[in-house]
């Protein structure tokens, strides 16, 4: 048969393939709560009893304590998660108070060689005696106090939403490095970071987020402080590329405050042992020796552009920008 002979469809409804949305729109509520709302217009529906209302209430109240019980339990941690932590902490806190102890006996053992090497050298050679006193200062062995500044470094906020929450509201290493190589370049005569002596031996690097100083973890905020003619050092800082670099920490939500002290006073680092010496302009080396180690001198030259074995010694790698 021609296609052109068949029988027409009949015509489908537009909203034909609506169906179920077209019944939702129609009768919206299920036929059982329509036939119960129908029964209490009418008066048919039986009445609600205070029994039924009791029982309601409590089935309520036991529902609700059950889901508080347990989700209660399900947030408490293990008896063994518990008593895991709990030895971990003690296990912290010994560690700390053995670090602590160690650390004390260090330093009393770094005064009592120091006497005894400023004995004996007083005795035998007394020009000898007179130098190391003098290198003494300048190689962070010893105390000092004087007038200079102090700068504070501290952490940005991201949560106060000017700050971008990718770590660069955070002080890094390569800003205190910039600011303690300014710091000497300015005329600055003993550098310590929050309590830490810097020497000629010091490095400045990163762990993770946090900043060390040789082996010591520091914290934000970071406590600069430089013994020198305030005034000085605070005009030539601003000159170097270094001040410029601290101006630009703002951007990232890192605040930093500069103050003229009249009087800082510096911890010494004890005494510095080198595993090797040479003396300065001699190219010749012990023969089996190694190459020589840095001298206790100065810091503040050989800081700036120091390799790994100076204060500048554990930046970002080359050809990493600064932020």
């Amino acid at each position: 048969m021609n296609p052109r002979h068949a029988v027409p469809a009949p015509p489908r409804a537009a909203d034909e393939s609506m169906t179920l949305i077209n019944e939702v729109y129609r009768q919206p509520l299920d036929p059982g709560y329509q036939e119960v709302a129908a029964r209490r217009a009418e008066g048919s529906a039986p009445p609600r009893t205070v029994r039924g209302g009791v029982a309601l209430l409590v089935l309520a109240v036991l529902l609700g304590t059950f889901a508080t019980t347990s989700a209660v339990a399900l947030r408490r941690p293990a008896p063994a998660a518990l008593e895991a932590r709990a030895l971990l902490e003690a296990e912290i806190r010994e560690g700390t108070a053995r670090a602590d102890e160690l650390r004390h006996a260090n330093a009393a053992m770094s005064a009592q060689i120091a006497q005894l090497q400023g004995d004996a050298a007083s005795t035998d050679d007394p020009e000898l005696f007179a130098q190391l006193q003098r290198d003494a200062v300048e190689s962070g062995v010893v105390p000092v106090t004087g007038p200079g500044l102090r700068l504070v470094l501290t952490d940005g906020d991201p949560s106060d939403g000017t700050t971008p929450d990718d770590g660069s509201e955070l002080v890094q290493d390569n800003d205190l490095q910039v600011l303690v190589n300014g710091l000497w370049a300015a005329g600055a005569e003993a550098v310590t970071v929050n309590g830490e002596r810097l020497t000629s031996t010091t490095a400045i690097r990163s762990a993770g987020d946090a900043v060390l100083v040789d082996s010591t973890a520091l914290s934000s905020p970071y406590t600069v402080e430089a013994i020198g003619d305030a005034a000085a050092m605070q005009t030539r800082l601003a000159r170097l590329s270094a001040g410029q670099h601290l101006a630009s920490l703002g951007q990232y939500g890192i605040e930093v405050r500069v103050t003229a002290e009249r009087e800082l006073l510096l911890a010494g680092r004890g005494q510095l042992t080198l595993r090797s010496a040479q003396v300065l302009g001699d190219t010749e080396t012990a023969p089996g020796s190694d190459a020589a180690s840095t001298a206790a001198t100065a810091p503040g030259p050989q800081a700036l552009g120091a390799t790994s074995s100076g204060v500048a010694g554990s930046g970002r790698h080359d050809g990493e920008e600064f932020r």
